[in-house]
């Protein structure tokens, strides 16, 4: 298993093994909260995680079984936004992480135990698929210390559960146990705590297996296609799809079907 190294190795952690990678938040200690250089090691994971071609899938991870991502780590915030520039520099840190995972162009996985909060939801929901334990608990306590998000931060909530709930989540500031997490579409899967790991390491590995230009296009057309029509790149979903059409994997998913064996994919 290869480890991918970070300006905080101990906090941020990076892994690959196979088609595999994840990344782990690794601050158990403080149920996995978020500074802006964790945010910031966290998006050189994820820019080497693209840059890898033998790697397919992208797993995210919090270290423990307490919690996913927490939040912001509040205790640092009197240091590192109390002032307007603070602020600019911390939220610069924070959605430069969120934008890389979106723009990856490769399935990314939110694997949650616990609590995922705040800032930990809104990482989770720049993944395309968010599988969670039982006791897992959603929310954002924004309300409850005074923070604002503007619309970048709460675009994918919105999307998922539509303004009225979001208004709710934002509002009341309450927790969301997991089944109604799933209930409102929140979540994809919903497992018991002993069987996530598995559960998600299987659920990567099935999509590994399957041709990644075909993933990689699916993504990219889905993605642009949710976008307001003015902001999408269309080029970009396009060229995805043209993508698949010309590649060697595309005759080697027709040769295999044919002999009746399972495909071998080169990714191009």
């Amino acid at each position: 298993m290869d480890t991918v190294s970070t300006n905080e190795a101990d906090k941020i952690l990076g892994t690959k093994k196979g088609p595999i990678g994840t990344l782990t938040f690794n601050y158990p200690e403080k149920l996995n909260a978020m500074s802006p250089e964790m945010s910031q090691a966290a998006g050189y994971v994820i820019d080497d995680f693209a840059s890898d071609p033998a790697i397919r899938v992208v797993i995210l991870r919090g270290a423990g079984t307490k919690a996913f991502v927490s939040g912001g780590d509040i205790s640092k915030y009197e240091g590192n936004r109390s002032t307007p520039e603070q602020i600019a520099q911390y939220n610069k840190m924070s959605s430069g992480f969120r934008t890389s995972l979106r723009g990856i162009g490769k399935p990314t996985i939110a694997m949650i135990r616990g609590w995922c909060l705040g800032g930990g939801l809104a990482i989770s929901l720049n993944c395309d698929i968010r599988i969670c334990s039982e006791e897992a608990q959603f929310g954002i306590p924004a309300s409850k210390l005074g923070i604002g998000y503007n619309a970048e931060s709460l675009a994918q909530l919105i999307e998922l559960v539509g303004p009225s709930v979001a208004k709710e989540f934002l509002y009341t500031a309450r927790r969301y146990p997991a089944y109604e997490a799933h209930r409102l579409g929140l979540v994809n899967h919903v497992c018991q705590a002993h069987m996530l790991e598995s559960f998600v390491n299987s659920y990567a590995d099935n999509i590994a297996g399957n041709a990644p230009l075909s993933i990689v296009a699916s993504k990219r057309v889905i993605d642009e296609y949710v976008k307001d029509p003015e902001k999408r790149n269309q080029k970009l979903a396009d060229d995805a799809v043209a993508a698949c059409f010309t590649s060697a994997d595309y005759k080697e998913g027709r040769k295999a079907f044919m002999e009746k064996r399972k495909p071998v994919w080169q990714g191009k």
